[in-house]
């Protein structure tokens, strides 16, 4: 028998910063990475702006931290980004630093 001792479930809503950053310490960060640099960056700043809530210029600023390999997070939250971003056509994958 199997018995990992201690388990978490969030839904609908963000992971408690104390468990993301132990999820950080113990696996390290992910990086989103967008396959085609001449992805429509319309349609990614479209993505950064819902799922983050920020304005134009923030999304900016974030489409050119994802263009650069520079966005990073848990492999959950980097993984959900690049679902959203090949859904909307563009090619992303979520990858271990």
């Amino acid at each position: 028998m199997f018995r990992c001792g201690f388990a978490v479930a969030v839904c609908g809503g963000d992971l408690p910063r104390e468990r993301r950053d132990q999820m950080l310490a113990e696996h390290g960060p992910a990086r989103l990475r967008v396959s085609s640099p001449s992805a429509s960056r319309v349609a990614i700043m479209r993505v950064l702006r819902a799922e983050f809530g920020i304005d134009l210029v923030q999304a900016r600023s974030v489409l050119h931290r994802v263009l650069c390999g520079d966005w990073s997070g848990t492999l959950p939250e980097m993984e959900l980004l690049a679902r959203k971003l090949r859904a909307s056509g563009v090619a992303a994958v979520a990858a271990r630093s």
